[in-house]
């Protein structure tokens, strides 16, 4: 009896692989956006021990989940390629390689591991670009009501590029891979808002990603101060554009808050984590005490929804809830 009960789960557990979903990658943006607030948070509170165990901790997760994904792409190919058609999921592909981007900045004090990691992030996410771009231009299936927030990640994963290919050299490939996630986010935005302002509301699991509208000018303005090395006019804007896209849905917070978890509810994470960088590294610049309150206060909301992003989807995983057919 107990052999039979230990192989019936065994198969369960081998299906549930068959679909899990691509959208999983987004937990290792949450976590790694997460670490990198607290290691921006170091000088502050003069302790690495958070920001270290953080680190470690995005690592072994991404591991496990890629480990998981190559087991789905070896045993169920076919339901690789319907992500891969999917006009949402196939959006979520680049974030595996924004990844390896983010861990290479998490990981920056270690050179070869960096390299390594940023290397590879870096030939993924332009190939990922190039292959989704391609879909876009090319489809068969594509309508308005497709076009959402997590339409950005293809594209403005690019804008992550330069904050480590400035440090290791890469001057002319990071302003390349700036301009490519500057100037098509800024048409992607127009499309995405054309469709929220004269179409139907996003779906109630999909609403989370709105937070997504926040990465963009957040991640931007990290990266150009890591080119530029000093705060001008261009800086200010991106930063203030992403001060009132935080405002905006933060004055909409309670239509998020009676939203029920969703796996899409990790859309929350890396785009509170990235402004939150963003506010640091422009109380750095300027001192105002304004952005060192606001500083303060959003590491202390990214930590509280963080913890409650794990303990949901911890729950989630032993209740068998995620993981299931649509």
């Amino acid at each position: 009896m107990n052999q039979n009960k230990l192989l019936n789960e065994s198969v369960q557990v081998v299906s549930r692989i068959s679909y899990f979903p691509i959208s999983f990658f987004s937990i290792v943006m949450g976590l790694s956006g997460f670490t990198l607030a607290w290691k921006g948070a170091d000088n502050l509170f003069h302790n690495s021990v958070i920001w270290l165990s953080l680190a470690y901790v995005s690592s072994v997760v991404m591991a496990v989940i890629s480990i998981i994904y190559v087991i789905k792409i070896w045993c169920y190919p076919r339901g690789v390629l319907e992500e891969i058609r999917h006009p949402v999921r196939i959006n979520f592909f680049p974030a595996f390689s924004i990844n390896l981007l983010l861990l290479s900045i998490v990981w920056q004090q270690e050179t070869i591991v960096t390299t390594i990691l940023w290397g590879t992030g870096v030939v993924l996410q332009v190939v990922f670009t190039l292959y989704v771009m391609s879909s876009w231009v090319y489809h068969t299936h594509y309508t308005l009501s497709h076009a959402n927030p997590s339409w950005f990640i293809p594209v403005v994963g690019n804008l992550i590029i330069p904050i480590t290919g400035s440090q290791l050299g890469y001057t002319e490939l990071s302003w390349f891979c700036f301009s490519i996630g500057g100037v098509f986010g800024i048409i992607l935005l127009t499309i995405i808002m054309y469709r929220l302002f004269f179409h139907e509301p996003l779906p109630v699991h999909m609403t989370p990603m709105l937070f997504i509208l926040l990465a963009p000018p957040s991640i931007g303005f990290v990266s150009y101060i890591s080119m530029v090395g000093e705060l001008d006019t261009f800086a200010r804007i991106i930063y203030y554009i992403a001060l009132f896209i935080g405002l905006l849905l933060f004055f909409n917070i309670f239509k998020f808050i009676k939203i029920p978890f969703f796996i899409s509810s990790w859309a929350y994470s890396f785009p509170l984590a990235a402004f939150t960088i963003a506010t640091m590294k422009m109380t750095h610049l300027t001192s105002y005490l304004f952005l060192q309150v606001l500083s303060v206060v959003l590491l202390c909301l990214l930590t509280v929804l963080l913890s409650w992003l794990v303990m949901r989807t911890a729950k989630a995983v032993f209740t068998a809830e995620l993981c299931q057919p649509e």
